[in-house]
Order: structure tokens, then C-alpha cells, then sequence
């Protein structure tokens, strides 16, 4: 085998376990993530679910209704979505995250008449930048609610 030859076989062989290293960090870094379960434990209402799940640094909000510490909801639409709001940031807060880690909103509502009564207590809760939302008409909520949120955040 000449000089040329010998090079570029060695330089082949580099390449392969190069790409050998690599693609076995990358299986690493493809397992599935720890999941954590978040739950307050003064919630309101006791139901079959989590509060949230943090699978890396990705949480998984469940949906979110304004019930005050009573279990009640409030007759104001207003106070409601405020209690709504109180609710997901007590949650990212128990996962070490603020309302700025939220990427993503669906906010479910049965009246959309109250689309600005919502806009008007959401646009104080955030920063500069605002997650992704839809505002979802529903034909009716759980205990006659007005509002449901429900979020995914990302640690920043």
C-alpha cells in the first residue's frame, strides 16, 4: 500500500468512528426524560390528574380553572380569569418557573364576549415577549366555569 493509500484509509476509518462517537451520544441524548409530577396540594378540587409534568425542561400545564380557596367560582368574569392566572403561575412556581417560561396557551372560554375581559388580566402576566395562544370557544366548562387555560413552558 503506498503513502496515499495509507492516508486516506486512516483518514476513512477516522470518519466512521467519528460518526460512531457521535451517533452514540446522540442515543443518550435520546432517552425518554425524567418526569416529574407537580401537584399543589391545597388544590381546591381533588380529580384524577396531575397538576402538571415536567419531562426535562419541558412542563406540561393541565388545564386550569379560577376557583378561590373555597372551591368556588367567583361571579365576576374579571376575577375569575385573575384566580385562572394565580392557579398556572402557583404551578410553574412549584416547578421552579415563571409565567415567561410559558411557550404555548390554549385558553378554552364559553362566553366569547369576555375575550377582552380575558386580554385585559393575560396582558399583565407577561413580559415582553408573549407565548403562542389560541382562545377557544366552548360550548361549556366544568362547574360552569368561564375560563379553562391550559399551557406547556420551557425553562429557560
Amino acid at each position: 500500500m503506498n503513502t496515499m493509500t495509507k492516508r486516506a484509509t486512516l483518514s476513512a476509518a477516522g470518519i466512521f468512528l467519528a460518526g460512531v462517537a457521535v451517533g452514540l451520544g446522540t442515543l443518550g441524548a435520546l432517552a425518554a426524560p425524567v418526569r416529574k409530577y407537580i401537584n399543589i396540594p391545597a388544590r381546591p378540587i381533588v380529580a384524577p390528574f396531575s397538576d402538571a409534568v415536567l419531562a426535562g425542561d419541558t412542563l406540561y400545564l393541565a388545564g386550569r380553572l379560577g376557583f378561590d380557596d373555597s372551591g368556588k367560582l367567583p361571579a365576576d368574569p374579571t376575577r375569575e380569569a385573575t384566580l385562572v392566572l394565580d392557579g398556572v403561575k402557583s404551578v410553574l412556581a412549584a416547578a421552579g418557573m415563571t409565567m415567561d417560561d410559558i411557550v404555548s396557551v390554549q385558553v378554552f372560554c364559553t362566553d366569547l364576549s369576555l375575550f377582552e375581559t380575558w386580554n385585559g388580566v393575560y396582558r399583565g402576566r407577561f413580559g415582553h415577549d408573549l407565548p403562542a395562544r389560541a382562545f377557544i370557544g366552548a360550548g361549556s366548562l366544568l362547574r360552569g366555569a368561564h375560563f379553562e387555560m391550559q399551557a406547556i413552558a420551557v425553562r429557560r
